[in-house]
């Protein structure tokens, strides 16, 4: 994660006095109190004004004869997961009716408060809760699917169907015999080089990939639950698998469109802007008043940038390749940096694959 240019130096120490995550990769901090680098989130005391410079790559702090801070990691892929929890997050996916108890966990050098805090921060629910939820998650599937409720409960590990019953109506806000019914949302969380994202699956496709850190998140939530009028459920599903592959080949450079099903409610007006959207080639940007010409409303640029602003599928449908008209990079949910950071891998990859 690299810029060609720095922000401003103060803008810069402000965003780390303020730990602000918005500039996470965006630069790193060496103190040289310390002979020490960071984050701009990182816990740590932080250092007086003169005692600090500013990098934009990992590289060019150590260049300076700086060593990586201990707190913050910042040799670590934003967002990226520790290895024992993405063992822990594949046993809990490929065995979803087992349920891991603390000694469980103990057993598996695994402390259960570092498990808790770790889940408790990233997904706001302990482990315990976490799996329940992936446990009636499966449950719900194999309802849907006609499965009978006796069955599915004891096979879920539950003693008695009262308890099942119990659980999953506390869970999911429905009852297992109306599992039919009703519909969920699968949700997951997703690293990537720019920060974590939240992942959401309908049975007919993607519905939502937003950055954790995301003002609007909460709000695009909110609208989605109310438009399939269904609960969101911690999990995986077959259209969340295929969208951490394709993010990873894209990521690594392997991959510049997308071949995911997505689904993406909203009004006549909103649809027809997302769909102009995907018909944008990677490597190439838009500006807003171009968009609204091929809508056929070449007044229409305000409506046009509200509704790219309320894109609840980031990178899939790729609002970030849509610029302001002197080619400024304005406009981006997820942060500017962010949207200069896609850009500019998206025209690297384009180069490459023309190269070879």
């Amino acid at each position: 994660m690299t810029q060609s240019v720095l922000p401003d130096a103060q803008e810069m120490y402000v965003a780390l006095v303020n730990r602000d995550s918005t500039y996470e990769g965006v630069f790193y901090v060496g103190v040289k109190t310390t002979g020490i680098f960071c984050r701009p989130t990182c816990r740590a005391r932080k250092p007086k004004r003169d005692n600090t410079e500013f990098f934009g790559t990992t590289k060019a702090a150590l260049d300076h004869g700086y060593r990586a801070c201990k707190i913050c990691k910042p040799m670590q892929s934003w967002g990226e997961m520790p290895v024992w929890v993405n063992q822990l997050l594949k046993e809990v996916h490929e065995n979803p009716t087992q349920n891991l108890k603390d000694s469980d966990l103990r057993s598996r050098d695994l402390d259960p408060v570092k498990v808790r805090r770790w889940f408790a921060k990233n997904h706001g629910l302990t482990f315990h809760a976490y799996q329940r939820f992936v446990r009636l998650n499966h449950a719900f599937g194999r309802l849907q699917k006609g499965h009978r409720i006796t069955d599915t409960a004891y096979e879920s590990g539950y003693e008695s169907l009262s308890g099942f019953g119990e659980a999953f109506k506390k869970s999911l806000g429905f009852s297992p015999n109306r599992s039919i019914l009703q519909n969920i949302i699968t949700i997951s969380r997703v690293n990537t080089p720019l920060g974590a994202m939240i992942a959401g699956a309908s049975e007919q496709g993607i519905v939502l990939l937003e950055f954790t850190d995301r003002r609007m998140l909460e709000t695009q939530i909110k609208k989605l639950k109310q438009y399939f009028q269904a609960e969101f459920v911690p999990g995986n599903n077959v259209h969340l698998v295929a969208l951490v592959n394709q993010l990873k080949e894209y990521f690594e450079g392997e991959r510049v469109e997308f071949d995911l099903a997505i689904d993406f409610p909203g009004t006549e007006f909103q649809r027809k802007v997302w769909q102009q959207l995907l018909e944008i080639p990677a490597g190439s940007t838009r500006s807003y008043a171009t968009q609204a010409s091929l809508y056929g409303k070449a007044n229409a640029v305000r409506a046009v940038a509200k509704a790219n602003g309320d894109n609840r599928i980031a990178i899939i449908i790729p609002c970030h390749r849509v610029i302001g008209s002197d080619g400024s990079m304005t406009g981006y949910g997820g942060g500017i940096w962010r949207k200069k950071w896609l850009l500019d891998h998206e025209r690297a990859i384009i180069q490459k694959l023309k190269k070879g």
